[in-house]
């Protein structure tokens, strides 16, 4: 699942799939989804990741970038809470670190040592370990 990541181009680039653009009564995250596809990679904001990473669109891309700024800052924070992106990354299914061990041995490495974490942080962080 780990590829050389092109920071200069978009999930729409790299995975070579353009969206039509969506219908005039899509919801706020549908239209949002759809526009944050075509920004460069490189370009997306922890918010803008921890979206695209909770509707599961271009994980092959973005959890290396996830995981590049939870190595710096774990706690790092979207709009929603502190904690968010982390919390994005945790919730994927156990596939995706099945395919991707690589990426699992590196996220097990940044939540081994977090302390002070909030109730629901907690239990996702115990989840992935016992994984």
């Amino acid at each position: 699942m780990t590829r050389p990541l092109n920071r200069d181009r978009s999930l729409e680039e790299l995975e070579d799939d353009r969206w039509p653009a969506p219908s005039g009564d899509a919801t706020r995250l549908v239209a949002t989804a759809h526009a944050l596809r075509r920004k460069p990679i490189g370009e997306l904001t922890v918010e803008d990741m921890r979206l695209l990473i909770r509707q599961n669109e271009g994980l092959p891309y973005l959890l290396p970038l996830a995981l590049e700024v939870l190595r710096l800052d774990p706690m790092a924070e979207g709009h929603m809470y502190e904690g968010d992106l982390l919390a994005a990354v945790l919730t994927r299914s156990p596939e995706i670190w099945s395919k991707s061990p690589e990426l699992g041995r590196e996220l097990r490495l940044i939540v081994s040592d977090l302390t002070d974490l909030t109730p629901n942080l907690k239990h996702e962080v115990e989840r992935f370990l016992a994984l």
